[in-house]
């Protein structure tokens, strides 16, 4: 198993800090744009990554996230593209805890010992089914640890004591707290409600840190999540809408922009201005208050 995440969340918590991480879809809008905004999340302060891999599909991802999908697929995008584009990822950044998000399909379309393996050699150090629950995760499981893969799954909203400490149990590297019910997505936002119980139960099976996502648009959200107990937020339609708005198309023939359609991807400039500006403002949000910066009348005392 991968050491990055633990030598990942050691350091934050000496520095006072919670973790951020963005979800990125690989291939989206192009291979290229998807390496330049990597570098540009990392640069911003971006602690780990998310990356999806597109799928026909995706029944957890809300409108925003799908289109993500929809955009890679269209660009060409394939699994082994994917794997391909982890590979340049690591080689870049050695150190960075790397996660992919993938549907069961394509785990039993390539078979678990081959899936699996391939993203290990690849260099990703977590996998999260989000279509597989932990009562019938235990083929992935194995199938992860054979290959070193760290096996991430989801603690739902409002989950019994019994399913945290199935998620706690099986999980590695860390686990992903969901806010709320539903699809990904900033349409509905994020909700703390019930968390600190969540975070409660994970450290009472012993599971490992606990990141909150679906809903976490803003920064208040992320200091909301840091506040209830989670160790970071993971943050990915908020980054895809920012993606979306500066990406069009347009034909080879025309040379006319139009939103959605299939074509050469154009990438506004702006957009890395807007990434960096976002993140930067996400991951200040992990910082945990001095008690000097919450109480400024001791500092005058000391």
């Amino acid at each position: 198993m991968s050491n990055r995440y633990e030598n990942l969340f050691r350091s934050l918590r000496e520095r006072g800090e919670g973790a951020f991480v963005p979800f990125l879809m690989l291939g989206d809008p192009t291979p290229e744009d998807t390496l330049d905004i990597v570098r540009t999340v990392v640069a911003a302060g971006a602690d780990a990554l998310e990356l999806g891999v597109p799928f026909s599909d995706p029944v957890a991802d809300g409108p925003t996230i799908q289109a993500s999908h929809l955009r890679a697929l269209a660009a060409g995008a394939t699994v082994d593209s994917a794997l391909e584009q982890v590979r340049t990822i690591r080689s870049e950044f050695p150190e960075l805890p790397i996660g992919m998000l993938i549907y069961g399909n394509v785990a039993f379309t390539r078979g678990f010992e081959r899936f699996y393996s391939e993203f290990a050699k690849a260099g990703a150090d977590s996998i999260l089914l989000p279509d597989v629950p932990v009562r019938e995760g235990a083929p992935f499981i194995a199938a992860a640890e054979k290959a070193g893969i760290d096996p991430i799954f989801i603690a739902p909203a409002r989950a019994t004591a019994s399913t945290l400490e199935g998620v706690a149990h099986s999980s590695r590297g860390y686990i992903y707290a969901i806010s709320r019910d539903g699809v990904t997505g900033t349409e509905r936002e994020s909700k703390t409600i019930g968390l600190e119980e969540v975070v409660a139960n994970i450290n009472r099976f012993d599971g490992p840190p606990v990141l909150l996502g679906f809903g976490i648009s803003a920064p208040e959200h992320v200091r909301d999540a840091v506040a209830a107990g989670a160790e970071g937020a993971i943050t990915g339609s908020a980054i895809t809408k920012i993606i979306d708005r500066h990406v069009s198309r347009e034909t080879a023939a025309e040379r006319t922009q139009i939103e959605g359609t299939s074509g050469r991807a154009r990438v506004d400039p702006a957009l890395h201005k807007e990434l960096a500006e976002f993140v930067t403002r996400m991951k200040a949000a992990t910082r945990k208050q001095s008690h000097n910066a919450l109480n400024p009348s001791s500092a005058l005392d000391s």
